[in-house]
């Protein structure tokens, strides 16, 4: 064997026990992206060997079916779907991907409710949860989480406040019961390689894939990707701890400058009594509403919320999925021959 297959095969080995859960060639899974992960980009880190996930976001049964169908369309390969657990008709939607024969259903955004887990594997799907703290994750596997995420906060989108250097140190060496996979700030091989010889089973990545040829994204959308680096995705910020603001990375730009400043207008009528705290906070909560739509499709990039990771410096070109997966599985194997010349 070349030094190149020795060092493949040792790739292929660390990312066995994630790859066999999957059910595809690599252990890398697609991170959930609302407006970017649908059916083209999924389909096509299917076919790419990688394992692509749905963001089903606010998406009703009806819609979420039809786009799974959309996906099936266009790969025989297996994918997920991402569900958020404080949807309305999740237990709805739960159906939906069993009715599918989607054969991963990915619960986020909270701990998924007992009623949800149980429906997903009695249907014969495998189930994916998120973790924030090694006490959680251990829970989760006792409520039936068939594997794990575990997102440090240099994430794109909605993030915790712990990193995912550290989360993996405090995670990986002691919970080993189901496959773990690693998020949050992954750009390039060696950092998936590093993070399979912790323990992870493998690795799920967001910002890489935005600029991939398939994305429906906008044009300026990925152009700010492609410009960004990692001091431009900073978490938004709240200015007063009694109105709380759920931390969401994104790329600086005049919306996030004009968020801040819309939090001091509210925060000034709360204090002079024309708005009750309860309106004052749903008014703050607003602000944001469709931006995320607004920057992805209609290529608002100025206004809307350009969510992106701190990897988003490592995104230097528009490519196909598939050259992306490519390179990212080169860079492994490179730096393990590097070992051995």
């Amino acid at each position: 064997m070349t030094d190149r297959a020795v060092a493949a095969a040792k790739l292929d080995q660390l990312m066995a026990r994630g790859r066999d859960f999957l059910g595809c060639r690599y252990a890398l899974l697609g991170g959930a992206m609302s407006w970017v992960s649908e059916r083209n980009l999924v389909a096509a880190l299917s076919n790419a060997g990688a394992f692509g996930v749905i963001a089903c976001g606010a998406m009703d049964p009806q819609r979420l079916a039809a786009e799974i169908a959309g996906t099936q369309a266009l790969t025989t390969k297996p994918f997920g779907v991402n569900l958020i657990t404080m949807h309305p008709q999740l237990l709805e939607l739960v159906q939906v991907c069993l009715e599918a024969k989607v054969t991963h259903i990915v619960f986020a955004g909270g701990i998924p409710p007992g009623p949800a887990i149980k429906a997903a594997k009695e249907g014969g799907a495998r189930v994916i949860c998120f973790t924030p703290a090694l006490s959680l994750g251990k829970k989760l596997v006792r409520s039936g989480a068939d594997a794990l995420v575990i997102e440090g906060s240099e994430a794109g989108g909605h993030i915790g406040p712990v990193s995912l250097n550290v989360l993996a140190q405090e995670i990986l060496p002691h919970l080993r019961d189901v496959p773990i996979f690693v998020a949050g700030g992954i750009g390039r091989g060696e950092a998936i390689l590093a993070y399979l010889e912790m323990g992870a089973a493998g690795a799920q990545l967001g910002t890489r894939f935005v600029t991939a040829t398939e994305c429906i994204a906008h044009a300026r959308f990925k152009q700010a990707f492609i410009r960004g680096n990692a001091r431009d995705a900073v978490p938004t910020m709240q200015i007063d701890e009694r109105f709380p603001v759920i931390p969401v990375r994104a790329l600086v730009n005049e919306g996030t400058k004009r968020f801040m400043a819309h939090q001091a207008a509210v925060l000034q009528k709360f204090q002079s009594g024309e708005l009750s705290r309860e309106a004052a906070q749903l008014d703050i909560e607003h602000f944001w509403a469709g931006a995320l739509r607004r920057a992805v499709i209609d290529g608002d990039v100025d206004g809307g919320s350009v969510m992106a990771g701190q990897s988003v410096g490592m995104v230097t070109r528009e490519a196909p999925a598939a050259e992306i997966v490519a390179e990212l599985i080169d860079q492994a194997v490179a730096a393990l021959m590097s070992r051995d010349a």
